[in-house]
């Protein structure tokens, strides 16, 4: 790379720089327009950021003179700014649901966009915000809670220490006074709570939330050879297989959501698609999950 690279610039002008990469990238082109509507600049400045681009990284875009605008050379790579296409398709996917998403500006192609239809979970903000003051004060905290293990709901001391999602509903993690261990509670499930003393309960001592396990797939070996190789493109895989890391507190919910949670024989090769290499391993964290 030639010219002044990205920690030699301002903020601004790196950001700048980054929407012109972004534009060139996923849109084909950009013009002075662009740049004074979104980054509020004039056009002397908006030719200035152009100009300056070109002098840093030649051959990276050029100015069509029959399209009027700038367009991606030969050249082109990014420096201010990291393609990654699953993080833009989700921001896509936000901003066709009306979300918010940082630099949604930037964006200026958006196909029309279907997601699946979940249903929306009742969560009462006063609960929600509850838990998340547990968490970041470090404080117990008294839940009426309705599990689906016993008919009425019943009444729990809890020490929060973190949330997540299982793809469906959200939890929060933290230790049980009553079972005595950490687990997982539905913040849906909710139906009271009440903060309370600072607790003394250590979130590094919840070891399925702190250690990791790698799951291992590879293509199911009943499909053929092209299904097999459209399936390790599809996932990733690198030499027949792929990894996927995951927090062992949320082990059972990665293997549900990839499908991996029955014998792979339960489904034909074409709906079952991957298989898991290391079962023996995965059930051995499953029943340390358990105990």
């Amino acid at each position: 790379m030639t010219g002044r690279g990205p920690h030699q610039l301002s903020h601004w002008r790196r950001d700048r720089r980054a929407l012109i990469e972004h534009r060139l990238y996923w849109h084909g082109s950009i013009g002075l327009a662009d740049l004074m509507e979104v980054m509020g600049i004039s056009r002397a400045q908006a030719s200035k950021d152009l100009n300056e681009y070109i002098a840093d990284h030649p051959g990276h875009l050029f100015y069509n003179k029959s399209a009027r605008t700038y367009v991606m050379g030969d050249d082109f790579e990014t420096h201010y700014l990291s393609i990654e296409p699953s993080e833009y398709l989700a921001d896509l996917a936000a901003v066709a649901r009306g979300a918010a998403v940082p630099n949604s500006e930037w964006i200026a192609d958006v196909p029309d966009i279907l997601t699946l239809s979940i249903p929306a979970r009742g969560l009462p903000a006063m609960f929600v915000r509850n838990v998340l003051m547990a968490c970041a004060q470090r404080r117990n905290l008294t839940i009426e809670y309705q599990s689906m293990s016993t008919a009425q709901p019943t009444t729990r001391d809890i020490a929060p220490h973190g949330i997540a999602h299982d793809g469906f509903r959200w939890h929060t993690r933290a230790y049980c006074f009553k079972d005595h261990v950490f687990k997982d509670f539905v913040l849906s499930r909710i139906l009271n709570s009440e903060l309370a003393a600072p607790t003394e309960i250590d979130p590094d001592l919840d070891t399925d939330w702190v250690e990791t396990i790698a799951l291992q797939i590879s293509a199911h070996p009943s499909l053929s050879g092209n299904q097999k190789r459209i399936v390790e493109l599809d996932y990733g895989m690198k030499d027949g297989t792929a990894q996927v890391v995951v927090r062992k507190c949320l082990l059972f919910y990665n293997l549900k959501m990839l499908g991996l949670d029955t014998a792979p024989d339960t489904r034909a090769p074409q709906d079952q698609q991957i298989v898991l290499v290391n079962r023996s391993e995965v059930r051995v964290a499953l029943g340390r999950k358990q105990t």
